[in-house]
C-alpha cells in the first residue's frame, strides 16, 4: 500500500520518495539530476536506459514502478521510482563523483524507515530535527507538527468514509484552502512564488494554525454529519473551510493587516537571526 510522498534531502537538494509495500521508493529522475547536475534528467534518464539496454542488454525500466508523485505544479503523476536496491543498480550506470556519498547517504535514509516502522516516534524526532537545522524556531515547529497530525486524523476519516485518495484528497484539500484561505493550494503557492517547495513549510504561525483550524473544523464536521463519500465530505470540507475563514476575516478586520501573506516564513526567521 502507498502511503504520502516525503521529501529526503542530499547535500540540500531534494529527492521525493514514498512507501510503497514497506520500502522506500525514491524518484529515479531525482537521483539523476543530482548524481549528473542535467538541466534535462528526464531526458538523460531516457537516453541512459537506451544505453544500457545496448551495452548490456539490461532493462533498467524493469526494476522501476511507477509510483504517484508531485511534481512542481503541485498535482501527482506516475513516476518511475525504484528501491534502495535499484537504485544502487541505477547508480552504477552513472559516472559521477557523487556516485559515492550518495550511496551512504542512501543506505542511511533506507535503514532509517526500518527504524520508524519498530519506533514510529523516530519519524516524528527527525522531522523535527529537520526543521531545526532549516532555522525555524522551536515555536513554529510545534505548530507545523501539530497540523501534520491534524491533517493526518482527517485523511485517515475520509477513507474511512469512503473518499478515495490522491484526487478526490486534492479537491477535498483545495476546497477547505478556498473557503479559508480564499485560493486553492495551488494558487497560494503561485502567490507565494513557490515551485515544488511544500506550501506549508512556508506559511508563518497564523497561516499555519487557520490551516489547522480548517481542517480539525472540517474532521468534527463530518463525524458529526455523518458524512458518507466524496459529495458529503465536500460539504463538510466547504463548511470547514468557512469556520477558518470567517475567523481569519475577523481577525484582519481587528488587526487591519492580512493574513495571507507573499512572504517566505523560513527567510523571514533567518533575516531575523542575522539581525540578530
Amino acid at each position: 500500500m502507498e502511503t504520502t510522498p516525503h521529501i529526503a534531502i542530499f547535500k540540500g537538494k531534494e529527492v521525493r520518495r514514498i512507501i510503497h509495500e514497506k520500502e522506500w521508493w525514491f524518484s529515479v529522475v531525482d537521483v539523476v539530476r543530482i548524481l549528473t547536475d542535467s538541466a534535462d534528467a528526464r531526458d538523460y534518464w531516457y537516453r541512459m536506459k537506451v544505453r544500457v539496454k545496448n551495452d548490456d542488454g539490461i532493462e533498467l525500466s524493469t526494476i522501476c514502478r511507477q509510483l504517484k508523485l508531485e511534481s512542481a505544479d503541485g498535482k501527482k503523476y506516475e513516476t518511475d521510482c525504484a528501491d534502495t536496491e535499484g537504485i544502487f543498480r541505477i547508480i552504477q550506470s552513472i559516472p559521477s563523483p557523487k556516485a559515492e556519498p550518495f550511496k551512504r547517504w542512501l543506505a542511511k535514509v533506507g535503514y532509517e524507515r526500518i527504524q520508524e516502522i519498530e519506533d514510529p516516534e523516530l519519524a516524528t524526532k527527525r522531522t523535527r530535527t529537520l526543521y531545526k537545522l532549516k532555522g525555524y524556531s522551536d515555536g513554529w515547529i510545534e505548530k507545523r507538527m501539530r497540523g501534520i497530525a491534524i491533517r493526518e486524523e482527517l485523511t485517515d476519516e475520509w477513507k474511512n468514509r469512503g473518499v478515495k485518495e490522491d484526487r478526490e484528497f486534492a479537491i477535498l484539500t483545495a476546497e477547505i484552502s478556498k473557503a479559508a484561505f480564499g485560493m486553492t493550494p495551488s494558487q497560494y503557492k503561485k502567490f507565494k512564488g513557490l515551485k515544488r517547495e511544500n506550501l506549508r513549510d512556508h506559511m508563518d504561525d497564523l497561516e499555519l494554525i487557520f490551516s489547522m483550524l480548517g481542517e480539525a473544523s472540517t474532521t468534527k464536521i463530518a463525524r458529526s454529519k455523518d458524512a458518507k463519500g466524496f459529495v458529503e465530505n465536500k460539504v463538510a470540507a466547504r463548511k470547514g473551510g468557512k469556520i477558518a475563514g470567517d475567523a481569519r476575516k475577523k481577525l484582519e478586520l481587528e488587526s487591519g493587516s492580512r493574513i495571507v501573506s507573499r512572504k517566505n516564513y523560513l527567510k523571514i526567521s533567518q533575516k531575523k537571526k542575522t539581525l540578530n
